[in-house]
């Protein structure tokens, strides 16, 4: 079969088909949706992988809480430390005062019972009586004299 060419006979959309071609019709990168070689050769995680990771994330949250108890703990400690000593402290005090206390009490028997000794341990009605008494024996010896 013989062909004869008698020119170009090409439409205007012929030619931007012809444009657009690449290596036979093999059509070229969409750079739209373009990714990178990482990304495409991402291995993508298996399930037990990503149970382990969130395992691996959960253990390191409650790590840090324990961190932050423990610490909670040595305050708390501390805090019980300085109030036993504050009781302690209260405890030696309250010895003393009643110490102290016990000791007025045996000096105040001691007074009142030198004070009954030497008469002066009355009540107000006892003076008011000897005074009376003292009175009328005056009122007696004047009458004598």
């Amino acid at each position: 079969m013989k062909s004869v060419t008698v020119g170009e006979m090409t439409t205007p959309g012929y030619n931007m088909w012809l444009s657009k071609r690449v290596d036979d019709n093999i059509p070229g990168p969409n750079l739209d949706d373009a990714r990178s070689v990482e990304e495409c050769l991402r291995v993508v995680p298996t399930e037990l992988e990503i149970i382990r990771q969130d395992f691996e994330k959960q253990s390191l949250e409650l790590g840090k809480k324990i961190e932050q108890l423990e610490e909670e703990k040595m305050h708390l400690r501390l805090d019980v430390e300085v109030q036993k000593l504050e009781a302690e402290k209260l405890r030696k005090g309250k010895n003393k005062v009643e110490n102290d206390f016990d000791s007025l009490k045996t000096d105040y028997k001691k007074m009142r019972l030198s004070m009954r000794t030497a008469g002066l341990g009355k009540t107000s009605d006892q003076w008011r009586q000897e005074v009376q008494e003292e009175k009328s024996k005056a009122g007696q010896w004047e009458k004598k004299f």
